[in-house]
């Protein structure tokens, strides 16, 4: 499993998954307005960072880390005041399986893990992640990977069930 830093040249292909089902039934149901973000993050104008996971060298899925300080501005504050009772480093992490035929096969959970250590290796001490409740196949994923219900937040985000990456080993 490797990452690479999104590019212009791979617009197309996120714009393909975005449009799919099982990507707008969590993400959005205006791919143009999801590849525009991403648009964005790619040319400086947001602190997003994006990556496509690679199985064998092939893209297989998008992952992002975003700064929980840089999301703390309207509209966001309104939408998440959950975001402040962060720390101030800590960063959240987003991901999706790009074709549906590899879905329910662990990916999400492998690739999340990787992508943790990555993080960690870069300095991260508190990740998070935020699920939809309702999207019971991502929460098992991201419990598979370390992710654990923040106890203090549970009831209080809307409808994101706030998840924070457990560090100790198992």
């Amino acid at each position: 499993m490797s990452f690479a830093p999104v590019t212009a040249a791979d617009l197309p292909l996120l714009a393909e998954w975005l449009a799919s089902p099982h990507w707008r039934e969590w993400w959005s149901d205006q791919p143009a307005v999801e590849l525009g973000y991403i648009r964005d993050m790619i040319e400086g104008r947001d602190s997003t960072r994006p990556f496509l996971f690679l199985l064998d060298g092939r893209p297989i899925g998008y992952i992002q880390v975003w700064r929980i300080a840089d999301a703390r501005v309207e509209p966001w504050l309104t939408e998440a005041p959950w975001l402040m009772d962060l720390p101030d480093d800590a960063v959240g992490v987003d991901l999706s399986i790009g074709p549906t035929g590899l879905l329910s096969q662990g990916i999400g959970s492998r690739v999340l893990s990787a992508f943790v250590a990555m993080l960690r290796a870069e300095g991260h001490r508190t990740i998070i992640i935020d699920p939809d409740p309702a999207n019971a196949r991502a929460v098992r994923a991201y419990e598979n990977a370390g992710f654990r219900v923040i106890p203090k937040l549970l009831g209080r985000t809307g409808d994101s069930l706030l998840m924070r990456h457990d560090a100790r080993p198992s």
